[in-house]
């Protein structure tokens, strides 16, 4: 078995400076984009938070940690920690999937405190003021149950408040009441009804206080054209599909001020493979209706090769098109922060 280097390749300064000032002004234009069909209204948004499952849960550490300034906590659902991959595919399944590489953990905290002293991601101190919420089902045979643990530990260790639940014998994928699937199993669609409210709990945690969810949800649903928030133009040139969505209660369509939640899918949830049963079923609109939330659902894509299984880049299997996936030059991090600003966040 081929043997993982421990540290990663080191990205040079001066061509992220230049990623990052192209990025820059597409971000300025992406921002406010022209209100054609399609594309994202703007609301009064407070505080933005992130949350995720598997490859979703990854991309949420990236961008949790990236943009830690902006992002007031994080929900993850059986995920390794931030950059765990060290730009390696190898890396990525058998030490950040499976336990047979070492996880690195100091190295990602190395990692971490580098970037940022190169301004690449947000200061790691910022992490000190976020609340974090991470879960690991005990049946779960995809992610090792240690690298949910390396998860936690590579928050605390910014001083973030991390809770962690790994008591429910749950399988890989979002738990949620509204979930199609057997709360053990570890398959298609990763949806799954273990008889608990994870939502409820992890919203709690990161809002501070929740209420009630809605039995049946009375906001409306966009669709968006995602074309309009990648650097480029083109979505799919990135593995993202052509279209996302944004749950919007009634309160924040009126006028109220209300939190942003971006929720990310996992490999083989994009609605390329199962619809809109993320979207409806995550069970986040129901508490978007009661808790003056919007939530943002980005989309990935399956993409031939590089990507067959629709996942987020936390890996670098865009390879030289996007080096610098998990720093805030990442082109689906910028891509997905360029939808967080358009909506207000």
């Amino acid at each position: 078995m081929a043997s993982v280097p421990p540290l990663r390749r080191r990205r040079a300064l001066t061509w992220l400076s230049v990623v990052l000032a192209a990025q820059g002004a597409a971000i300025a234009a992406a921002a406010s984009p022209a209100q054609a069909a399609g594309s994202l209204p703007s609301y009064a948004v407070s505080a933005d938070y992130v949350s995720g499952v598997s490859s979703g849960g990854n991309m949420a550490n990236q961008l949790a940690v990236a943009y830690s300034g902006t992002f007031k906590g994080a929900a993850i659902f059986a995920a390794s920690q931030y950059d765990c991959a060290l730009d390696n595919t190898y890396q990525a399944v058998y030490g950040c999937a499976e336990s047979l590489y070492p996880a690195y953990l100091s190295t990602d905290e190395a990692n971490a405190a580098t970037f940022a002293a190169e301004g690449l991601i947000d200061p790691t101190a910022d992490l000190a003021g976020q609340r974090d919420w991470v879960y690991h089902g005990t049946d779960d045979t995809v992610v090792a149950g240690a690298l949910d643990q390396d998860d936690v530990s590579f928050l605390q260790h910014f001083g973030a408040s991390v809770t962690y639940d790994h008591s429910t014998a749950a399988g890989h994928g979002w738990i949620s009441p509204l979930g199609p699937g057997a709360c053990s199993a570890s398959q298609s669609p990763y949806l799954n009804d273990c008889g608990t409210d994870p939502e409820g709990a992890f919203l709690k945690q990161l809002l501070g206080s929740v209420n009630a969810p809605q039995a049946t949800t009375t906001g409306t649903l966009l669709s968006f054209n995602q074309n309009s928030y990648v650097p480029g133009g083109s979505a799919a040139a990135i593995s993202m599909g052509p279209t996302g969505y944004a749950y919007v209660p009634q309160s924040c369509a009126s006028g109220a001020t209300c939190r942003l939640m971006v929720a990310l899918h996992g490999c083989e949830m994009s609605a390329g493979s199962i619809g809109q049963s993320f979207v409806k079923d995550s069970y986040l609109d129901n508490y978007a209706d009661t808790n003056s939330m919007i939530v943002l659902y980005p989309q990935a894509e399956a993409t031939a090769l590089i990507n067959p299984l629709g996942c987020w880049d936390w890996w670098g299997y865009l390879g030289a098109g996007d080096a610098a996936y998990p720093t805030k030059a990442g082109v689906q991090i910028t891509a997905i922060m360029n939808m967080v600003r358009a909506l207000g966040g």
